[in-house]
């Protein structure tokens, strides 16, 4: 049996996807041997627009438009006759974080695989299809390729994918009626799910039991002397498929005053897609507050310390990254704006509720009185999968 020597992640830069690469790599004991790359689209601009391309081809109409950028822009004459640095428009983000080339990170996996052992390729996000498919092309006898989240079509590009159950929507005769049928060949999958495909209810993460320990001794000082009950308010931003504004901001806060007697202390944190009218609305509403805290955005962030100490969690539900990190805590899970959801996302919910790990937030909740379910396990699972086919392989997880 040979063993798997290091991993190469390759990300998207959000952080909802690339979280679930981290949280299976963590679960399979791997993290220590983890890179991450990224693939980049050109920002800025026109490049918002042009989102839904393929990423090469992005690129190239990028290329294009700087090479004619460039011709007309004015040249700047240094004394000696010398163009001087590019105009500030033209300067580039410079990250630490290499950029996804698959035929380099093919190239270290047959030299890793000659010295020390397979490589396994851990990718999530539309944008990272094409380079983890081209690496597990380039070099199909030295990685195991996982993709995370379904690829749409051509499963068998990959060794596994892992995707939610509620991808499978569109298949069954409800999600076939939202459908145009010009459409349905572009839409998330296109068969039933293969042998090598992973289902999941929510998403992976990485809020497993050592890492919420870790939090807490890191939060200690901090939320530990909070009142308890400890209620923890998770806010996202509003999707395609769970369209809301001031007007869920205004419905939560007004719930929230109902039910803040029964709570010691409640903690409100916004995510990275929360728009301004909603948590100006939030603020305005709630920042006065003695029990109320809201995170203002600056120093560490303390979403793992709440998941560790909070007694009970409100979610938006337009977040199934957050939703999943909180019922794998098997602490009360309460969701406001469910159903203002759509599509696969409504499917989503249903089977939260139908497992009992969520409720609906009326307002009229005594955040003392505490239930519990079955927490959902998603990632450990999802982990314990990946083992088999890598053993199939002759390849092993380190000791």
């Amino acid at each position: 049996m040979r063993t798997i020597s290091r991993v190469f992640i390759i990300g998207n830069g959000v952080a909802g996807a690339e979280n679930q690469c981290f949280g299976l790599v963590r679960a399979l004991g791997l993290s220590h041997r983890q890179t991450l790359y990224r693939v980049i689209r050109p920002q800025g601009d026109i490049n918002k627009l042009l989102q839904w391309l393929p990423v090469s081809l992005h690129k190239k109409l990028e290329n294009v438009r700087k090479l004619i950028s460039k011709d007309s822009l004015p040249t700047q004459i240094a004394g000696s006759g010398q163009r001087l640095m590019p105009l500030p428009a033209e300067r580039q983000v410079v990250s630490d974080i290499p950029e996804a080339d698959a035929k380099h990170i093919a190239t270290l996996a047959c030299e890793a695989f000659a010295k020390d052992g397979p490589s396994l390729v851990v990718a999530s996000g539309r944008d990272t299809i094409s380079i983890s498919s081209s690496i597990k092309q380039l070099a199909p006898e030295y990685v195991f390729a996982v993709q995370i989240q379904h690829p749409r079509s051509r499963l068998n590009r990959f060794d596994l994918v892992i995707t939610p159950r509620h991808d499978y929507y569109p298949l069954t005769p409800e999600g076939q009626k939202q459908i145009p049928w010009l459409l349905r060949r572009l839409i998330t999958p296109r068969t039933s799910p293969e042998r090598h495909v992973i289902l999941t209810v929510g998403a992976l993460h990485q809020a497993d039991s050592n890492a919420l320990k870790d939090a807490a001794s890191t939060w200690h000082d901090e939320l530990a002397h909070l009142l308890r009950p400890l209620l923890v308010v998770n806010v996202g931003g509003p999707t395609g498929h769970c369209r809301y504004g001031t007007d869920l901001a205004l419905e939560l806060t007004a719930l929230l005053l109902n039910v803040i007697p029964t709570c010691g202390s409640i903690r409100v944190s916004f995510s990275r897609r929360t728009p301004c009218k909603v948590s100006d609305i939030i603020r305005k509403e709630l920042g006065n507050h003695p029990k109320v805290h809201i995170w203002n955005g600056e120093g560490p962030n303390p979403h793992m310390g709440h998941l560790a100490f909070a007694d009970a969690f409100v979610v938006t539900a337009d977040s199934v990254s957050m939703l999943s990190e909180a019922c794998s805590t098997g602490k009360p899970v309460y969701v406001i704006g469910a159903e203002q959801c759509t599509w696969k996302f409504r499917d989503f919910h249903r089977s939260l509720k139908n497992r009992g790990v969520v409720r609906p937030f009326t307002g009229k909740e005594d955040i003392s009185e505490s239930w519990s379910y079955s927490p959902l396990n998603d990632t450990e699972e999802a982990a314990a999968q990946v083992i088999k086919p890598l053993a199939e392989r002759g390849w092993r997880l380190p000791a």
